[in-house]
This record gives structure tokens, C-alpha cells and sequence, in this order.
């Protein structure tokens, strides 16, 4: 299955989640897109945590393939199978980016990374699911730092999150750390995606 490209709000109702972490357009309109959507389905459990699943992986932006892989590397790591998906996926270079305040969206930072924008402990990295070890350094390549999308990002002051640095000044930043599970969206609960894929 293809990457899906098409409006993300219109996912964003479908799931009655915020994909884009905003909470935004749901403030606008609650209900799930479509002739019909006023109405919403009672789902099955089977249903429920595939929907948990949905929202996950469409908010991260990931394939189904990638997202099934992602959650068998997950598994065979240390700790609560579940809390170490979250970890891998805040791991990936495009979140990142978009963590430190680089880009709007995921979408966004996923692009420049796949344009070769950005740099990791100053070699180009153009692969959106690198995954980042703390104490590596992410920094924007010397030829892109008036890149128009870049540019609006840091004058915008975007902000980053506890477990990412970021100096405007030099464009670069560091992965300080492994999030905490507090620190990451609370409204997401990964242990139905174990049982969904452990059924």
C-alpha cells in the first residue's frame, strides 16, 4: 500500500484525532468526513485497535509495510514493546526535523530530508527513517540555509520539545535523548497496537 498523500484533515476526522498534533480543524469540525459523518459506528474491539493503529501510523507518516517493520524491531529492544514503537518513531530523522522546529508538519520535514537538506553529525543523510541517536547532531547544509520553507520555520520560532536543542544561530541541534512516555501524545495508547498485531 502506497503512502498516503491526500488531505490530512479529512484523516484527522475520519479518526477524531488530532494527526497533526494541533487539535486545529477538529475544534472546527467534530464530526467524520462525508455525506454521512455525522453519525460515528460503534466499532468492534478488533476495530478499535485498528484504529489505534490508523492514527499512529498516519500521524508519523508511514506505510504500512514501514510501520509493520518498525513494530517488530520494536519489539525484540528492551522494555515495553509498545513504549519502544513510540521511541523508534520519535527516533526517525523526519521527526526530528519536524521536533526542532525545522518544518510545519511531518510531511513537510520528510521533504526536506529527502532533498538532502539536512545534515547528521555533518554527513547528508536523505533517508527519512534514519534513525537518530542521542547525542547526534542535526544541522541544515550550508547551501540550504535560505531555503524558503526553512526560513519561514525559524522566524516563526516553532519551539521544540524537552528532548531536542535547537540553536537558530548556528541551524543545527542535537537529540538529547530518548523521549519520556509523559512526554509524548497522551491520547495515543499503544498497548492496543500490541494487541492488534498479537492477535
Amino acid at each position: 500500500m502506497s503512502r498516503y498523500t491526500g488531505p490530512i484533515y479529512r484523516k484527522a476526522r475520519r479518526l477524531g484525532f488530532s494527526t497533526l498534533e494541533s487539535g486545529k480543524k477538529l475544534r472546527k469540525r467534530t464530526s467524520a468526513p462525508g455525506q454521512h459523518g455525522t453519525s460515528r459506528k460503534k466499532l468492534s474491539e478488533y476495530g478499535i485497535q485498528l484504529q489505534e493503529k490508523q492514527k499512529v501510523r498516519i500521524m508519523y507518516g508511514l506505510t504500512e509495510k514501514q510501520f509493520r517493520k518498525t513494530f517488530e524491531t520494536a519489539g525484540k529492544k528492551k522494555g515495553i514493546h509498545g513504549t519502544n514503537l513510540l521511541i523508534m518513531l520519535e527516533s526517525r530523522l523526519d521527526n526530528i526535523v519536524y521536533r526542532m522546529g525545522l518544518a510545519k508538519t511531518r510531511r513537510a520535514s520528510r521533504q526536506l530530508v529527502n532533498h538532502g537538506h539536512i545534515l547528521v553529525n555533518g554527513k547528508k543523510v536523505d533517508i527519512p527513517s534514519y534513525q537518530v541517536k542521542p547525542g547526534d547532531t542535526i544541522s541544515v547544509r550550508e547551501s540550504s540555509l535560505n531555503h524558503p520553507v526553512i526560513k519561514e520555520c525559524t522566524e516563526a520560532h516553532l519551539g521544540t520539545v524537552s528532548f531536542v536543542t535547537f540553536d537558530e544561530k548556528k541551524m543545527s541541534g542535537t537529540y538529547v535523548r530518548y523521549p519520556e512516555r509523559e512526554e509524548l501524545n497522551a491520547e495515543i495508547n499503544e498497548s492496543l497496537i500490541v494487541e492488534f498485531y498479537n492477535r
